[in-house]
């Protein structure tokens, strides 16, 4: 079986052709700024080298068709014909409380998501664009979604509860949904499988960072708390979100300083989080470059308070796990930084975490044992693949 994996964000689309049968990465790429005067493709296979074209893609019809056309081109294609593909799976991000596992897309399913664009208004939209666009190009494929929420859906009561008045919740849903579900599922069945115990015998903590970022509690297998809520901007400080924050200070922005909801808006999602402490940069990698280099005291100290949120959020989950087996760091950032990982975990011996600091220093590919022998706290880090996870889940669903 070959399943298209598809990301389609609100000017782009992310794709990965994978062979089931070996679970091998036949061919992957990008479509960039579609809808601008000047988008960007690339492809990449294992016979051709990645570039970046520049054309014009006036929409996300034209940019699979991009896509599907490189996917067949004789001189450098990886398939015959489009009826190689036998499914599309596509990452979708919000179902509200409908949906707790990946699904065949239906017109109920898109039905769903169209009542969820507020709950998600740069997300969903750009999802169901994709959809139709594989409609378009692909009548007769079949179609599997697997939802960023679906995964925090095992969370109880207590832990999706706002303590606002109930009725803001049973009338308009306003709970803690949680994001990057694929990921953290992805990674602890890694985590348990490399382990070789039993997924439902663990109790770990799942750290997800990118430029966004999440954390999950995984007991028994399922996600009993993660870190972001109602939206995506909960949680963790992250590249250009703020995270937890005194919930009054979006008011008194408003109040004292005159700003508008959409200027508000714009300065906890796009102007905060280690860009807006630093003034330096929401790269990590440029970030990492003025502490170890430069010892440039703005890096420094954003790079404490990163750390520093991380660490109160592993000290909460470890009370509400009751204990832990595993801490695994993921994620663009939570693979690719060990100063990071190391100021994460320094000072929680008193909770198992004890680092082997040399292996931890060492980058390499692959899922990495970075706890002491004398950790009581298994630390991995374990490269995610959110992609090979939508096709799995695909493969399940039509199987």
């Amino acid at each position: 079986m070959r399943i298209l994996v598809l990301n389609c964000g609100s000017s782009s689309i992310k794709y990965q052709l994978i062979d089931m049968e070996t679970e091998s990465l036949m061919a992957e790429g990008i479509v960039e700024k579609i809808g601008e005067d000047i988008a960007l493709f690339t492809y990449k296979s294992e016979k051709y080298t990645k570039k970046k074209r520049e054309m014009v893609v006036d929409n996300h019809e034209q940019g699979l068709q991009l896509i599907l056309e490189a996917l067949i081109d004789p001189a450098n294609g990886v398939l015959n014909g489009l009826d190689e593909i036998d499914a599309v799976g596509h990452r979708l991000v919000h179902a509200g409380e409908h949906y707790s596992d990946a699904v065949k897309v239906t017109e109920h399913v898109i039905q769903v998501m169209q009542e969820c664009v507020s709950l998600a208004p740069l997300h969903n939209p750009a999802n169901l664009k994709g959809i139709e666009a594989v409609k378009v190009n692909m009548p007769n494929c079949p179609q599997c979604g697997v939802f960023d929420t679906a995964f925090h859906q095992t969370m109880p009561a207590m832990a999706y509860l706002y303590p606002l008045p109930l009725e803001l919740y049973t009338n308009y849903k306003i709970r803690r949904y949680g994001f990057h579900g694929t990921s953290h599922k992805y990674v602890s069945l890694k985590a348990a499988e490399f382990l070789q115990r039993p997924l439902e015998s663990l109790k770990i903590i799942t750290c997800h960072l990118g430029n966004g970022a999440s954390m999950t509690a995984i007991k028994n297998g399922k996600s009993i708390d993660t870190s972001m809520g109602f939206t995506p901007l909960e949680g963790l400080m992250m590249g250009t979100r703020c995270g937890d924050i005194d919930p009054a200070i979006p008011i008194h922005l408003q109040q004292q300083l005159g700003l508008s909801v959409d200027e508000v808006n714009n300065i906890l999602n796009k102007k905060s989080g280690m860009l807006g402490l630093s003034h330096i940069s929401n790269d990590m990698r440029e970030i990492e470059n003025e502490v170890l280099v430069k010892n440039n005291p703005k890096a420094i100290m954003a790079l404490d308070v990163y750390c520093y949120r991380i660490k109160k959020y592993i000290g909460s989950y470890f009370a509400v796990l009751n204990g832990l087996d595993v801490l695994v760091f993921t994620g663009g950032v939570g693979e690719n930084m060990p100063i990071l990982r190391e100021q994460v975990c320094r000072d929680l011996e008193a909770i198992g975490i004890k680092l082997n600091l040399e292996e931890n220093s060492q980058r390499t590919d692959g899922i990495q044992v970075l706890s002491a022998n004398d950790s009581s706290v298994t630390v991995l880090k374990i490269p995610t693949n959110e992609e090979l996870m939508i096709a799995r889940e695909t493969k399940r669903l039509l199987s």
